[in-house]
Protein backbone atom coordinates (compact mmCIF):
# COMPACT_ATOMS: atom_id res chain seq x y z
CA UNK A 1 0.00 0.00 0.00
CA UNK A 2 2.77 2.47 0.84
CA UNK A 3 4.64 1.98 -2.46
CA UNK A 4 3.14 5.12 -4.03
CA UNK A 5 4.68 7.42 -1.44
CA UNK A 6 7.49 9.65 -2.72
CA UNK A 7 10.84 10.65 -1.21
CA UNK A 8 10.64 13.55 1.19
CA UNK A 9 11.81 16.90 -0.20
CA UNK A 10 14.75 18.72 1.37
CA UNK A 11 12.56 21.82 1.43
CA UNK A 12 10.52 20.44 4.31
CA UNK A 13 11.61 18.67 7.44
CA UNK A 14 11.69 14.91 7.13
CA UNK A 15 9.12 14.56 9.91
CA UNK A 16 6.74 17.02 8.25
CA UNK A 17 7.15 15.28 4.89
CA UNK A 18 6.31 11.88 6.35
CA UNK A 19 3.42 13.35 8.32
CA UNK A 20 1.88 15.16 5.35
CA UNK A 21 2.03 12.13 3.07
CA UNK A 22 0.59 9.78 5.67
CA UNK A 23 -2.09 12.32 6.57
CA UNK A 24 -3.22 12.64 2.97
CA UNK A 25 -3.18 8.88 2.48
CA UNK A 26 -5.39 8.41 5.53
CA UNK A 27 -7.73 11.19 4.46
CA UNK A 28 -8.44 9.68 1.04
CA UNK A 29 -8.94 6.15 2.32
CA UNK A 30 -5.60 4.63 1.36
CA UNK A 31 -5.54 2.23 4.32
CA UNK A 32 -7.92 -0.51 5.42
CA UNK A 33 -9.80 -0.33 8.74
CA UNK A 34 -7.69 -2.03 11.41
CA UNK A 35 -4.55 -2.08 9.25
CA UNK A 36 -1.28 -1.99 11.18
CA UNK A 37 1.43 0.49 10.16
CA UNK A 38 4.83 -0.41 11.56
CA UNK A 39 7.61 2.08 12.11
CA UNK A 40 10.15 -0.21 10.46
CA UNK A 41 8.18 -0.70 7.23
CA UNK A 42 7.31 2.98 6.94
CA UNK A 43 10.93 3.96 7.58
CA UNK A 44 12.00 1.70 4.73
CA UNK A 45 9.32 3.15 2.46
CA UNK A 46 10.28 6.76 3.13
CA UNK A 47 14.02 6.08 3.35
CA UNK A 48 14.27 7.67 6.79
CA UNK A 49 15.29 6.73 10.29
CA UNK A 50 12.64 5.56 12.76
CA UNK A 51 12.39 8.88 14.63
CA UNK A 52 10.54 11.02 12.03
CA UNK A 53 8.12 8.18 11.35
CA UNK A 54 7.47 7.68 15.06
CA UNK A 55 6.80 11.39 15.56
CA UNK A 56 4.53 11.55 12.50
CA UNK A 57 2.49 8.62 13.81
CA UNK A 58 2.19 10.31 17.21
CA UNK A 59 0.90 13.49 15.58
CA UNK A 60 -1.69 11.53 13.63
CA UNK A 61 -2.72 9.67 16.77
CA UNK A 62 -3.25 13.04 18.48
CA UNK A 63 -5.68 13.86 15.65
CA UNK A 64 -7.54 10.58 16.30
CA UNK A 65 -6.54 9.29 12.87
CA UNK A 66 -4.48 6.41 14.29
CA UNK A 67 -4.19 4.35 17.45
CA UNK A 68 -0.70 3.70 18.87
CA UNK A 69 0.17 0.24 20.22
CA UNK A 70 2.56 -0.28 23.18
CA UNK A 71 5.31 -1.39 20.75
CA UNK A 72 5.06 1.91 18.87
CA UNK A 73 3.31 0.61 15.77
CA UNK A 74 0.11 2.32 14.69
CA UNK A 75 -3.26 0.94 13.74
CA UNK A 76 -5.98 2.44 11.58
CA UNK A 77 -9.10 2.59 13.79
CA UNK A 78 -11.71 -0.11 13.36
CA UNK A 79 -15.10 0.84 11.99
CA UNK A 80 -18.46 0.82 13.76
CA UNK A 81 -21.96 1.91 12.90
CA UNK A 82 -22.13 4.26 15.89
CA UNK A 83 -18.87 5.96 14.92
CA UNK A 84 -20.02 6.24 11.30
CA UNK A 85 -23.25 7.96 12.34
CA UNK A 86 -21.39 10.31 14.67
CA UNK A 87 -18.88 11.28 11.98
CA UNK A 88 -21.60 11.86 9.38
CA UNK A 89 -23.57 14.12 11.71
CA UNK A 90 -20.45 16.20 12.26
CA UNK A 91 -19.57 16.23 8.56
CA UNK A 92 -23.04 17.43 7.59
CA UNK A 93 -22.82 20.27 10.10
CA UNK A 94 -19.27 21.41 9.31
CA UNK A 95 -19.04 20.71 5.58
CA UNK A 96 -22.57 21.87 4.90
CA UNK A 97 -21.77 25.25 6.45
CA UNK A 98 -18.47 25.51 4.57
CA UNK A 99 -20.25 24.76 1.30
CA UNK A 100 -22.96 27.34 2.00
CA UNK A 101 -20.42 30.05 2.84
CA UNK A 102 -18.50 29.26 -0.36
CA UNK A 103 -21.44 29.96 -2.68
CA UNK A 104 -21.15 33.78 -2.92
CA UNK A 105 -17.34 33.60 -3.18
CA UNK A 106 -17.07 31.02 -5.97
CA UNK A 107 -16.03 32.44 -9.34
CA UNK A 108 -16.84 31.02 -12.76
CA UNK A 109 -13.23 29.80 -12.95
CA UNK A 110 -13.70 28.00 -9.63
CA UNK A 111 -16.85 26.33 -10.93
CA UNK A 112 -15.02 25.22 -14.06
CA UNK A 113 -12.29 23.71 -11.87
CA UNK A 114 -14.93 21.85 -9.84
CA UNK A 115 -16.52 20.54 -13.04
CA UNK A 116 -13.15 19.22 -14.19
CA UNK A 117 -12.69 17.42 -10.88
CA UNK A 118 -16.10 15.77 -11.20
CA UNK A 119 -15.23 14.68 -14.73
CA UNK A 120 -11.90 13.25 -13.54
CA UNK A 121 -13.69 11.48 -10.68
CA UNK A 122 -16.13 9.84 -13.10
CA UNK A 123 -13.42 8.86 -15.56
CA UNK A 124 -11.21 7.32 -12.88
CA UNK A 125 -14.09 5.26 -11.51
CA UNK A 126 -14.03 2.97 -14.54
CA UNK A 127 -10.83 3.73 -16.43
CA UNK A 128 -8.09 4.29 -13.87
CA UNK A 129 -7.85 3.36 -10.20
CA UNK A 130 -10.15 3.48 -7.23
CA UNK A 131 -7.42 5.37 -5.39
CA UNK A 132 -7.43 8.08 -8.07
CA UNK A 133 -11.19 8.33 -7.73
CA UNK A 134 -10.88 8.84 -3.97
CA UNK A 135 -8.28 11.58 -4.48
CA UNK A 136 -10.49 13.43 -6.99
CA UNK A 137 -13.46 13.16 -4.63
CA UNK A 138 -11.42 14.69 -1.82
CA UNK A 139 -10.09 17.44 -4.10
CA UNK A 140 -13.62 18.34 -5.16
CA UNK A 141 -14.84 18.76 -1.61
CA UNK A 142 -11.91 20.79 -0.37
CA UNK A 143 -11.73 22.96 -3.48
CA UNK A 144 -15.34 23.85 -2.75
CA UNK A 145 -14.76 24.43 0.96
CA UNK A 146 -11.77 26.71 0.28
CA UNK A 147 -14.31 29.23 -0.97
CA UNK A 148 -15.79 29.52 2.50
CA UNK A 149 -12.86 31.67 3.59
CA UNK A 150 -12.95 29.93 6.97
CA UNK A 151 -9.66 28.47 8.18
CA UNK A 152 -11.42 26.95 11.19
CA UNK A 153 -14.03 25.10 9.12
CA UNK A 154 -11.35 23.76 6.78
CA UNK A 155 -9.31 22.45 9.70
CA UNK A 156 -12.36 20.79 11.23
CA UNK A 157 -13.34 19.24 7.90
CA UNK A 158 -9.83 17.84 7.43
CA UNK A 159 -9.94 16.33 10.91
CA UNK A 160 -13.24 14.63 10.12
CA UNK A 161 -11.96 13.29 6.79
CA UNK A 162 -8.93 11.82 8.56
CA UNK A 163 -11.27 9.78 10.72
CA UNK A 164 -13.60 8.97 7.83
CA UNK A 165 -10.90 7.59 5.53
CA UNK A 166 -11.25 3.93 6.62
CA UNK A 167 -14.96 4.05 5.80
CA UNK A 168 -14.30 5.35 2.30
CA UNK A 169 -11.73 2.61 1.81
CA UNK A 170 -14.27 -0.02 2.82
CA UNK A 171 -17.00 1.49 0.65
CA UNK A 172 -14.96 1.67 -2.54
CA UNK A 173 -13.75 -1.91 -2.15
CA UNK A 174 -17.35 -3.06 -1.71
CA UNK A 175 -18.58 -1.05 -4.68
CA UNK A 176 -15.57 -1.49 -6.97
CA UNK A 177 -17.41 -3.57 -9.62
CA UNK A 178 -20.07 -0.87 -9.93
CA UNK A 179 -17.60 1.99 -9.78
CA UNK A 180 -15.65 0.51 -12.68
CA UNK A 181 -18.78 0.40 -14.80
CA UNK A 182 -20.57 3.34 -16.35
CA UNK A 183 -22.88 3.29 -13.35
CA UNK A 184 -20.07 4.96 -11.44
CA UNK A 185 -21.43 8.36 -12.45
CA UNK A 186 -24.33 7.69 -10.06
CA UNK A 187 -22.02 8.51 -7.17
CA UNK A 188 -21.28 12.05 -8.38
CA UNK A 189 -24.86 13.20 -8.84
CA UNK A 190 -24.78 15.33 -5.69
CA UNK A 191 -21.58 16.97 -6.89
CA UNK A 192 -23.42 17.98 -10.05
CA UNK A 193 -26.26 19.32 -7.89
CA UNK A 194 -23.77 21.37 -5.86
CA UNK A 195 -22.29 22.90 -9.02
CA UNK A 196 -25.75 23.77 -10.35
CA UNK A 197 -26.53 25.54 -7.07
CA UNK A 198 -23.18 27.35 -7.17
CA UNK A 199 -24.04 28.76 -10.59
CA UNK A 200 -27.14 30.30 -9.02
CA UNK A 201 -25.14 31.48 -5.98
CA UNK A 202 -27.65 29.45 -3.97
CA UNK A 203 -25.90 28.83 -0.65
CA UNK A 204 -28.74 26.78 0.81
CA UNK A 205 -28.83 24.66 -2.33
CA UNK A 206 -25.10 23.96 -2.18
CA UNK A 207 -25.39 23.04 1.48
CA UNK A 208 -28.26 20.68 0.70
CA UNK A 209 -26.33 18.98 -2.10
CA UNK A 210 -23.28 18.35 0.09
CA UNK A 211 -25.48 17.15 2.96
CA UNK A 212 -27.23 14.70 0.63
CA UNK A 213 -23.85 13.54 -0.68
CA UNK A 214 -22.73 12.69 2.85
CA UNK A 215 -26.06 11.07 3.73
CA UNK A 216 -26.01 8.88 0.62
CA UNK A 217 -22.51 7.67 1.52
CA UNK A 218 -23.70 6.97 5.07
CA UNK A 219 -26.63 4.94 3.74
CA UNK A 220 -24.30 2.81 1.62
CA UNK A 221 -21.89 2.28 4.49
CA UNK A 222 -24.25 1.39 7.34
CA UNK A 223 -24.94 -2.21 6.21
CA UNK A 224 -21.18 -2.79 5.87
CA UNK A 225 -20.56 -1.86 9.50
CA UNK A 226 -22.52 -4.81 10.97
Amino acid sequence: MESEFVPVSRRVTIQDGVYQQLRHALMVGRFDPGQTLTIASLSDTFGTSHMPVREALRRLAAENALEIAPNGSARVPAISKARLDDLCRARIAIEGLAAELAAPNTSDADITALEELVKAHETSSHEESIYTMLVKNQEFHFTLYQGSGSEVLLQLAESLWLRFGPYMRMLTRHLEPTLRSHEGETYTRHHHDAIAALRQRDGAGVRQAISEDIKSTQTLLRPLCD
